[in-house]
């Protein structure tokens, strides 16, 4: 028997998904894991930091494919390369965004200014579901800052989070 004959033997790759055994999910779950660690040091440093929608669906999909690796309901080795497709479209698109800053918009969004020099921009706060509880329980948090007045400015960034710089005393 060749060495792939014996590796489809292994983890069970000419099996339906309900005569998997536990090792052979296991061993997938194994690869799968190490697989996706090349993947994510591929991709980049920002998927563990704060997401993005666009790095977010990123993980939504990349983690729907490769379960089905896992569970043996797709086939194994195309669907970790179709893993590494996605990745290469994703960081293919993040360059496309960080040279181009109308795709880098079209693609991430932009920031919102909600407070300038300590006067609500209501506007985009309605375009952006914010209401002003949520602002200043983001300034109380992020800003150290209890009082809109005391504002000089609040950004709803890209990521979605809100960024506050208080006036200094």
């Amino acid at each position: 028997m060749n060495a792939y004959e014996e590796l489809k033997q292994i983890l069970g790759l000419n099996l339906e998904p309900k005569d998997l055994t536990f090792l052979q999910i296991s061993l997938r779950g194994i690869i799968v894991f190490i697989v996706s660690l090349a993947m994510i040091r591929l991709w980049n440093q920002r998927f563990l930091a704060k997401l993005s929608a666009f790095d977010a669906i990123l993980g939504f999909i990349l983690a729907s494919m490769l379960a089905r690796a896992v569970n043996g309901s797709s086939a194994f080795f195309p669907t970790l390369g179709g893993g590494f497709v996605v990745v290469g479209i994703h960081r293919i698109i993040a360059a496309l965004a960080f040279r181009y800053e109308w795709f880098g918009f079209l693609v991430k969004g932009k920031p919102d200014v909600l407070v300038q020099q300590g006067k609500l921009n209501r506007t985009t706060m309605r375009a952006n579901k914010i209401s002003e509880h949520d602002l200043l329980e983001e300034a109380r948090l992020n800003g150290n800052v209890d009082d809109i007045g005391k504002i000089r400015k609040a950004t709803i960034e890209r990521s979605g989070q809100v960024s506050i710089i208080p006036f200094e005393d």
